[in-house]
């Protein structure tokens, strides 16, 4: 079996840093704390949540099935996947400033 090369790899491993970074900022924004959250709070956690979701699925969609060598289209959604993911969790960091 010959082993994945470009885009793919590259991908998967981006997303799954991209992951484990979203994850460290949430235990050192205090998502752990049991004050009493307010709305700011609640949407940081919406953000990261969704950007944990579209950065879970990448590697997923990057090596799904397809039936025809070049069809790129699953590799186009797992590479939007990926830019909705690293979107929200910027934006889940910037309403952690503010929130």
């Amino acid at each position: 079996m010959q082993l994945p090369t470009g885009s793919v790899p590259a991908l998967s491993s981006a997303s799954s840093t991209v992951f484990s970074i979203g994850i460290v900022f949430l235990g050192y924004w205090g998502v752990h704390e049991s004050a009493r959250w307010h709305a700011g709070d609640v949407l940081v956690a919406v953000l990261a949540l969704a950007g944990f979701i579209c950065l879970g699925a990448v590697p997923w969609l990057a090596t799904a099935p397809i039936e025809h060598a070049d069809d790129q289209r699953m590799l186009r959604l797992a590479r939007h996947a990926f830019l909705a993911g690293v979107t929200a969790m910027w934006l889940a960091v910037v309403a952690s400033l503010f929130a």
